[in-house]
């Protein structure tokens, strides 16, 4: 999708030198409407009544002028819009003073089915709500509900994330989507939902990137989709992580007997490779330093015993032979 907004810097004025402007405008007028009356009360002559017209009418625009004043907190931005046509945005903390037709609130959406029902139960007959002007520019965290999805392999797994964001363009923030808090909560569920489907949870094949093994690079990748799909938002994406990951509850205990065997045979696997070279060794000092010698029948025995012995998962009880190695 392209975006048609851009952000650009608005223009406001300081807020208390206008404040004593408009304080001065606001007394000149009370001062000329109670001068005009007192003047033609003393003459007698109503036609001196006509410059109570401009009087009121400077007054009215001191009142007006009064509306321009508004105040931004460290790490906020204002989005100035005059009938419709966006003018800018304020980011600069303090008292300001702009253009007091500037609207206060940027758009009208329609209420989501919970909070019309909320609103619906405290007697509050509402079917849209007002988006503010003003923008938060602080960095926000997101954490996700927890999803069931599939991996890359088809089994159900639960995920969820945690996404560190903020307001980077403020004119994309308001214009080109219509809610950004609600499109940032929508797609990053969207996004965790296609990551997990690009990775096993386990691994599988060699080298193979899963989710419970490459925490690292499923962040980044994780990040990446965000970003790319918070672009158009005017969203920056500062860290995404996951929070939470586990096969689903009808698949957990299968899982579980299959990464219990598979550390089984690993663990066996590492203990038949130790007993081996060490079998190798024994046979290999024997021969080198002429301790005895020993044809192959006697070392396939050797062989038999030793592995018995380091194999075993219970010590072994040695049986000593008085005789000869024959008998």
């Amino acid at each position: 999708m392209k975006t048609i907004s851009s952000e650009s810097q608005g223009r406001a004025l300081n807020g208390w030198f206008m404040f004593v402007v408009n304080l001065v405008v606001l007394l000149a007028g009370v001062a000329w409407i109670i001068s005009t009356v007192g003047e033609a009360a003393r003459s007698g002559n109503a036609a001196g009544l006509k410059w109570l017209v401009p009087a009121i009418l400077v007054e009215t625009a001191a009142t007006i002028l009064f509306c321009g004043h508004f105040t931004l907190q460290p790490n906020e931005g204002r989005v100035m819009i005059l009938f419709g046509a966006y003018k800018g945005t304020i980011r600069t903390s303090g008292f300001w003073w702009a253009n007091p037709f500037y609207s206060r609130s940027r758009a009208q959406i329609p209420l989501s089915g919970m909070e019309a029902a909320e609103k619906s139960a405290s007697g509050i007959r509402r079917t849209h709500r007002a988006l503010s002007s003003k923008i938060s520019l602080r960095a926000r965290n997101f954490n996700s509900e927890k999803l069931k999805v599939n991996d890359k392999r088809g089994n159900p797994i639960e995920i969820a994330s945690v996404v560190v964001w903020r307001v980077e363009d403020t004119a994309k923030a308001a214009f080109d989507v219509d809610d950004y808090e609600s499109y940032v909560h929508i797609q990053s569920e969207a996004a965790v939902r296609h990551i997990a489907s690009l990775y096993a949870y386990d691994r599988g094949d060699e080298h193979e990137l899963t989710l419970r093994e490459s925490a690292d690079e499923v962040a980044s990748a994780l990040q990446t989709e965000l970003q790319e799909r918070m672009l158009k938002a005017g969203v920056i994406i500062e860290e995404a992580r996951l929070t939470h990951l586990a096969y689903a509850p009808e698949i957990a205990q299968a899982m579980l007997r299959r990464q219990q065997a598979e550390a089984v045979i690993a663990a066996r696997q590492k203990i038949v490779h130790g007993a081996v070279s060490m079998v190798d060794m024994a046979l290999r000092e024997l021969s080198e330093k002429g301790v005895v010698r020993l044809d192959e029948e006697r070392k396939a025995a050797m062989v038999s015993n030793l592995l018995v012995v380091l194999c075993g998962e219970t010590e072994a009880s040695p049986v000593i032979n008085t005789g000869t190695l024959y008998q």
